[in-house]
């Protein structure tokens, strides 16, 4: 069976099942203090982008976490993520370039869900100022069927948008060139996980995938899920390493079935 048949959205169990997003909350409520003490980053700027329907408000949990942490975190200020077209992929690029140009340093983007596929496309956009890119259960896949929302997506946005139907967002599997993380979860609720795995890629060998428990809902803010990009943020710039899975985090934190 091909992968494009196989494509389908989450099982209704565990989309209805989304709700135990308030206890990864809670858990990241009560673990606050101790989370201060994930590996420190340099003091590099870190983009955090929204998922569908979501704003500034859904990553601020997280981006105050990473300030505590010593980065310069940054919301996307664009209110919500709903509609997709020229113009937002314009704001979303101009972003990049202002927060380059005002802290001189190359960036981490940080994705949530359909935050994670803007994260990678402006990777691709801009590979000489992004650092590397983080996704958090994000649709990496052409095939919207994936993706439980994917209908709303499109009747707010049409089955193709300006930029695709220019012939920008065509190959959304293919990684940007920058060391690129895709966090997903066997239990995700709104993108079916498999529609998140990054393939293989030819030539670039800074790819990855870790599986975390966790809701789809509760991505960023699930205490694990925060060890995991706490440590993808602070390696050295131009040390990339793999994510290391040795001693308790074996129990944890999975590689992705090929």
């Amino acid at each position: 069976m091909t992968a494009a048949a196989m494509a389908k959205p989450p099982s209704l169990f565990w989309t209805f099942t989304e709700g135990r997003a308030i206890f990864e909350f809670g858990a990241f409520s009560l673990l606050r203090k101790p989370l201060k003490n994930l590996p420190k980053g340099d003091g590099h700027p870190v983009l955090v982008l929204p998922g569908f329907m979501a704003g500034d408000t859904s990553t601020r949990p997280m981006r105050r976490l990473f300030d505590d942490l010593g980065y310069q975190s940054f919301g996307w200020g664009l209110g919500r993520n709903l509609r997709f077209n020229e113009a937002r992929e314009r704001e979303m690029s101009d972003l990049v370039e202002s927060i380059f140009d005002d802290t001189g340093q190359k960036m981490s983007i940080v994705g949530w869900s359909l935050g994670g596929v803007f994260a990678r496309e402006l990777a691709k956009m801009h590979p000489d100022i992004v650092r590397q890119v983080i996704s958090l259960g994000s649709p990496i896949s052409n095939n919207r069927k994936w993706s439980a929302p994917s209908k709303i997506f499109e009747a707010i946005n049409g089955k193709e948008t300006t930029p695709e139907a220019e012939g920008r967002y065509a190959n959304l599997e293919m990684a940007p060139p920058v060391p690129t993380t895709s966090i997903l979860t066997k239990t995700d609720g709104v993108v079916a996980w498999r529609g998140s795995i990054q393939p293989a890629q030819d030539g670039h060998d800074q790819i990855e995938n870790i599986v975390v428990p966790a809701s789809h809902v509760g991505l960023g803010v699930n205490p694990l899920v925060m060890v995991a990009v706490a440590d993808r943020l602070a390696q050295p710039k131009g040390e990339w390493a793999p994510f290391d899975r040795s001693g308790w985090r074996s129990a944890v934190f999975k590689h992705a079935p090929a």
